[in-house]
C-alpha cells in the first residue's frame, strides 16, 4: 500500500480532468474498476457538474528568467482550478495571487477554488517574505472548458443484493494521508474481498470529494435503498490513533460494528459524533438520503499539522498504520458479514454442553473466553439480539465469538432466524 501511494503521489489531481483519470487508471491495474464520465453542466440536486480543468505547466519567473515558483517542482504550487494566465506583474500585484501559511512558514499550503474563476500560486511563507521587488513573469498553462467529471466504481456481488458502500476521494493533488491513504486502503480492501464468499454486495466509489458523491447520489437515486451499511476512508495512514465518526443515525449497525472493533483492539481510539462538516459522509448522511455511512480515519482532518500542506508527503504515512487500518476495516466487514440473529433451540435452562463436547467434564476452573462466549450466545439468542449485540454485551473478542457461534450451530443448539443469510 505504501508503494502504491508513492506511485500516485506525483499526479496533479482536482475534481475534474486528466489527473483523476490517471489515478483511476493506476487503480484499474489492481482492481476491475468501471470508469464513469458525467458531462459538465448536468444538474445534480442543487449543484451543476463543473467544467473540466487540466494543467500542463505553471510558473513565476523573476527578471533573470529563473522560476521562483515552479509547478514542475510541486503541483501544490498552483491554486487548484486556476484559469489560464500570462502576465507580467510587479510584486505588489503578484502578492494578491499568492497564498502562504504563516503558522507553517516552511511548507507550501494546498489551496483550490472550484466554482469561482480565479488563479493563484502557493508557496512557503518564508519564501513569500523573501521575494524581492521585481518584474515577474506569470504563466499558468491550463484549460477550463466543458468536459466530464470522472469517477471509478466497482461492485463485488455477494449472495444478497443489499450493499455495503465504501467511498474515498480522488481529487486532491500530492497529499498522501488526506487522499491517497484512503485510495490505497480501499483498493486493498477490494482486492481482499474479490476472493471471498460474501453475504453482502460491496460497492466501492473512487470519487472527487463533495461534487463526486453528490453527482453519484443524484444519478443513482433509485439505487440508494440497497445500501445497508457504509463508511468513508480518509486520513488512514498517519501514526495517530484510529478514529471513527458516527453516521447521522448514530446507532446504525455499521456504527456499532466499528465501535466494537475499535474497543476490542485494546489500543487507544476515538469515537466522534456525527457532524455535517467533513468528508463525503456528510453527503451520504444528508436528510434526503440518510444513509448509514460513517467515516474511518486516524488523526482527523485539520488536527495534524501537515494537513493540506506539502508536509503531507510520503514520509507522513507509514506501513504499520496502513496495515492496522486495513486490518480494522476487514474485521469490521467480517462483523457485519456474520451479524444476524439466532434462536436457541434448547432455550429451557442451560443445555448440558458436555454432552455436545463443548464443556469440560472437570469442574472447579474459571470459565475461559470460549466457554463464556458459548454461554452468552445461548442465553441471548432469542431471535431479538444480533451476534454483534451479544459480542458487545459480553465484551469478548470477535474471533472467540465466531468460533463459539460455529460450534453451537454445528452442535444443533443455535439456528439463524434467516437461514438464507447464512447459506454458503
Amino acid at each position: 500500500m505504501h508503494r502504491f501511494i508513492s506511485e500516485l503521489y506525483p499526479i496533479c489531481r482536482s475534481i475534474t480532468g486528466d489527473g483523476v483519470r490517471k489515478t483511476l487508471n493506476l487503480i484499474l491495474e489492481h482492481i476491475p474498476l468501471t470508469i464513469c464520465e458525467v458531462p459538465s453542466g448536468l444538474r445534480v440536486f442543487d449543484w451543476t457538474v463543473p467544467l473540466e480543468w487540466n494543467i500542463r505547466d505553471a510558473y513565476v519567473k523573476n527578471s533573470a528568467g529563473q522560476r521562483v515558483i515552479d509547478f514542475r517542482a510541486s503541483n501544490l504550487h498552483v491554486v487548484g482550478y486556476s484559469v489560464p494566465v500570462r502576465a507580467r506583474l510587479g510584486l505588489s500585484e503578484l502578492k494578491e495571487h499568492l497564498f502562504s501559511d504563516p503558522e507553517q512558514p516552511d511548507w507550501t499550503p494546498y489551496r483550490t477554488s472550484y466554482y469561482k474563476p480565479t488563479w493563484g500560486f502557493c508557496l512557503p511563507h518564508n519564501q513569500l517574505l523573501a521575494l524581492p521587488e521585481d518584474d515577474y513573469e506569470v504563466c499558468i498553462d491550463s484549460s477550463l472548458e466543458p468536459g466530464h467529471l470522472t469517477y471509478g466504481e466497482l461492485l463485488l456481488r455477494g449472495r444478497s443484493p443489499d450493499e455495503v458502500l465504501i467511498s474515498c476521494h480522488v481529487c486532491h493533488p500530492s497529499l498522501c494521508n488526506d487522499n491517497l491513504s484512503g485510495i490505497a486502503i480501499a483498493t486493498a480492501l477490494a482486492k481482499r474481498l474479490e476472493s471471498m464468499d460474501l453475504r453482502y454486495s460491496y460497492r466501492f466509489l473512487f470519487i472527487p470529494g463533495t461534487i463526486g458523491s453528490i453527482t453519484w447520489a443524484a444519478i443513482r437515486q433509485s439505487h440508494l435503498s440497497k445500501i445497508k451499511h457504509g463508511f468513508v476512508l480518509t486520513c488512514v495512514g498517519d501514526g495517530g490513533s484510529p478514529t471513527y465518526k458516527l453516521s447521522r443515525r448514530g446507532n446504525a449497525e455499521i456504527d456499532n460494528a466499528w465501535m466494537y472493533v475499535l474497543k476490542q483492539s485494546g489500543a487507544a481510539f476515538d469515537i466522534q459524533p456525527f457532524s455535517p462538516f467533513g468528508y463525503d459522509e456528510r453527503q451520504y448522511c444528508s436528510p434526503g438520503l440518510n444513509l448509514p455511512v460513517g467515516c474511518f480515519m486516524r488523526t482527523p482532518h485539520g488536527q495534524f499539522p501537515e494537513y493540506h500542506t506539502s508536509a503531507d508527503d510520503i514520509d507522513l504515512v507509514c506501513a504499520d498504520s496502513l496495515g492496522d487500518s486495513l486490518a480494522k476495516a476487514l474485521t469490521t466487514i467480517d462483523v457485519i458479514e456474520h451479524n444476524q440473529k439466532y434462536l436457541n433451540l434448547k432455550p429451557f435452562c442451560e443445555p448440558k454442553l458436555g454432552d455436545y463436547g463443548l464443556y469440560s467434564t472437570i469442574g472447579g476452573f474459571a470459565a475461559g473466553e470460549f466457554q463464556m462466549a458459548l454461554l452468552w450466545l445461548l442465553n441471548m439468542s432469542d431471535g431479538e439480539n444480533s451476534v454483534l449485540d451479544i459480542a458487545t454485551r459480553a465484551n469478548l473478542p470477535w474471533t472467540t465469538i465466531k468460533e463459539a457461534l460455529g460450534a453451537l450451530c454445528k452442535a444443533g443448539l443455535l439456528q439463524p432466524v434467516d437461514p438464507a443469510a447464512s447459506a454458503q
